[in-house]
């Protein structure tokens, strides 16, 4: 298989990428930088305990503080980069946030995708753009069978409605401006489950919540035990999301589409599941239930990832447990004063190697 998510393919390579303070954007700028590519990064300042911060990605990015809710901003940002490709991942991300926030989700989400894709429009040089949007995109109607990507989208919380809107606004501008056009970009959505991984400081969400607990010597709070979601390692999801741009910068339209990212069958589990390994790998004596009162969030949740290892020759490269264990080898070391961006270059690394292995193994071309 040709190696597409390699330095030989993405060195010299002009990329902006919004959302680059963030937990999934800090590692996707950290990847594209390590493989050469010049990336500008357009985003929301980072939190103060970020993977931004720890690892310093700033001297390694040009580094844009703006809000893709300002058009005129987008733009300005996106010319003085003159990119190739493009990846949208700025965004409201917190399906909790979502209900004190509304208005500033949508707006993000939704009117932020809109300015994104509308100033991809007047790029000369522009040849692909990759959407990130949310497994959460779709109509949730609680069942076992995962879903597809040509399931309905929609959201019973404002995110999940916000994702499954930007979904819409994608398909619109990818069939009013892109599609068929001579010289246009070609644009994809992609879809990942739960992504998870060293660096992850979120509020509200299981992993980040784990990890403070354990490192403040505290027995873990956990909300909602029973839950089931697809667990992937972040670097799972970006290495799809790269497969994903580097077909597009080769001009191949049938990957100007939408794509599920997701992990196995056997790695779709419940919380529960996850909190009892990751409190043993750390050694701590375990979890204590804390409340459940809150506002409706989806209780089962599966992908189904079966056109993007079939056509793309993506599959994961780890099981759910390696991606604990990397959670745990990332923060311990961190915690206790490590070098934060050179644990998270021996992680990278390590994951290229066994995506590549992965990617060979599937033999299409």
């Amino acid at each position: 298989m040709e190696d597409l998510v390699s330095d030989a393919f993405w060195a010299g390579r002009r990329v902006f990428l919004t959302g680059h303070t963030g937990f999934k954007g800090s590692w996707l700028a950290i990847w594209l930088a390590r493989m050469g590519a010049h990336v500008t990064g357009f985003a929301l300042p980072a939190e103060e305990i970020s993977l931004f911060g720890m690892a310093q990605v700033a001297e390694l990015v040009s580094h844009v503080e703006g809000d893709i809710r300002d058009l005129a901003a987008v733009e300005a940002a996106m010319a003085a980069c003159d990119p190739e490709v493009v990846f949208h991942l700025a965004a409201q991300p917190l399906v909790r946030e979502s209900y004190q926030t509304p208005v500033q989700t949508f707006a993000t989400n939704v009117q932020g995708t809109v300015h994104v894709l509308d100033a991809c429009r007047r790029m000369p040089a522009l040849k692909a753009i990759v959407c990130v949007t949310s497994d959460k995109c779709y109509e949730n109607n609680e069942w076992v069978w995962p879903y597809r990507e040509s399931d309905p989208m929609g959201g019973h919380d404002p995110y999940s409605a916000s994702k499954g809107a930007a979904e819409l606004v994608i398909s619109a501008y990818r069939r009013s401006f892109f599609h068929g056009v001579e010289g246009a970009p070609l644009l994809a959505s992609v879809r990942a489950g739960n992504v998870i991984g060293g660096g992850d400081w979120a509020k509200d969400r299981l992993i980040p919540d784990i990890v403070r607990a354990l490192i403040a010597g505290e027995p873990p709070l956990i909300r909602s035990p029973g839950a089931i979601r697809p667990w992937q390692h972040v670097l799972e999801a970006l290495g799809g999301y790269l497969l994903i741009a580097a077909r597009l910068l080769q001009g191949r339209e049938w990957a100007a589409t939408a794509w599920n990212f997701g992990p196995a069958d056997s790695d779709v589990q419940r919380v529960d599941w996850i909190a009892d390994r990751l409190t043993a790998r750390w050694g701590t004596a375990g979890w204590e239930r804390g409340n459940e009162a809150g506002p409706h969030e989806a209780h089962i949740l599966k992908l189904d990832c079966a056109k993007a290892r079939s056509v793309l020759g993506w599959r994961p490269a780890l099981t759910l447990g390696d991606a604990l264990a990397m959670i745990v080898d990332w923060h311990r070391p961190v915690a206790a004063g490590e070098n934060a961006r050179k644990i998270t270059y021996s992680q990278l690394d390590e994951y290229r190697y066994k995506f590549q292995s992965a990617l060979a193994g599937a033999g299409i071309e």
